[in-house]
């Protein structure tokens, strides 16, 4: 890890800037480029050991009764000459979509002075969230998926799928087909209707099940909330590029079949009972049998994609890394263009 040389300045009289999402969109945060180029400076820092990152703990309680009810705390800091410190506190509830009308997960981001320690930002975090996690897949899909892949499969419907696909699709015009499968078709079709005002290059069909959208697919995409596996390997055709986004949905059977089993932190990524700590803990996976980390293919210490015969998994826990280095460039966006909230700090 490199020292500071540049930190953000804090002026006498300490003040944040309050971003909401209404700003970060004012600011481009809609669209696929940014988060892209960021996560790739990112992942960049991680392969070069330039950043600290605990391990986030996982805040729940009773009542606590699916596995997305949580509240994590993803704290980071990033060197370099810009360097800067954060944290993402990010909570969900399986029910608030159907309950209260909110999306599932709400978060906030804060940025700190890697100088004084200093809070200087405050912003909404859950376009980031989204929208970088969305940006590691493209990221990842430049690297791992077959050149000049046309069939995408997208596994559950919601806000995350629609960041991953728009992302997809802003990325790759190679991509002519989207199968869509939801546990409510209302979703799919939903999700398919937003994105052919945007793309009408692309034909969507509403897949019959998750195994169909699968086994036609050359990049496969998991947006789900499911707490338990269900895409097994014999789903996958020769040289399919698998992002497994929502973490829980592949069998254990693609870890231990696949040509190559990426993530983006090993140490993130083998922890909470998740499906690779459960086969670190049989025996049958460890970190030798991981191929690399994802920024270790970006900067070239890895080979991506070798043939397009492989399958290939990519297992993204997220990282704080990913929030903090998205954050810091609409941070400095908001900075240059006067937008955004002053607040004071102390009244």
């Amino acid at each position: 890890m490199t020292s500071n040389t540049t930190a953000i300045s804090v002026s006498s009289a300490p003040h944040l800037l309050y971003l909401s999402r209404a700003d970060l969109l004012a600011l481009g945060g809609g669209a696929s480029q940014p988060y892209v180029d960021a996560i790739g400076t990112g992942l960049a820092a991680h392969a070069r050991g330039d950043y600290v990152q605990p391990l986030k703990p996982y805040l729940r309680w009773s009542g606590a009764d699916h596995i997305a009810d949580r509240i994590i705390a993803m704290p980071c800091y990033m060197g370099g000459e810009q360097a800067v410190a954060g944290l993402k506190w990010i909570g969900s509830r399986q029910h608030n979509p159907a309950r209260f009308g909110l999306e599932r997960a709400s978060a906030v981001i804060v940025l700190n002075d890697a100088q004084t320690n200093y809070p200087i930002a405050l912003m909404e975090g859950g376009l980031i969230s989204g929208m970088r996690t969305a940006a590691i897949t493209a990221v990842a899909t430049r690297h791992l998926a077959r050149s000049g892949f046309t069939e995408v499969a997208c596994i559950g419907c919601g806000p995350i799928a629609r960041m991953q696909m728009l992302t997809l699709l802003e990325q790759f015009p190679s991509i002519s087909q989207l199968h869509l499968f939801d546990l409510s078709p209302a979703a799919a079709d939903s999700l398919a209707v937003t994105l052919a005002e945007r793309f009408p290059r692309v034909a969507f069909v509403r897949a019959a099940s998750a195994e169909a959208a699968v086994r036609a697919a050359d990049v496969v995409v998991t947006c789900t909330v499911a707490d338990a596996p269900y895409l097994t390997f014999d789903w996958l055709k020769p040289g399919t590029f698998v992002s497994n986004v929502s973490i829980m949905d592949v069998h254990k059977d693609v870890y231990t079949k696949a040509d190559k089993v990426v993530v983006d932190d090993w140490d993130q990524s083998n922890r909470e009972k998740k499906i690779i700590n459960q086969l670190v803990l049989e025996g049958r996976f460890s970190r030798e049998k991981l191929h690399a980390e994802l920024g270790q293919i970006v900067i070239g210490e890895k080979p991506g994609r070798e043939s397009d015969d492989e399958i290939i998994l990519l297992n993204p826990m997220g990282m704080a890394l990913d929030d903090l280095v998205c954050a810091r460039h609409f941070y400095h966006l908001a900075q240059a263009g006067g937008v955004g909230t002053q607040l004071p700090l102390y009244g």
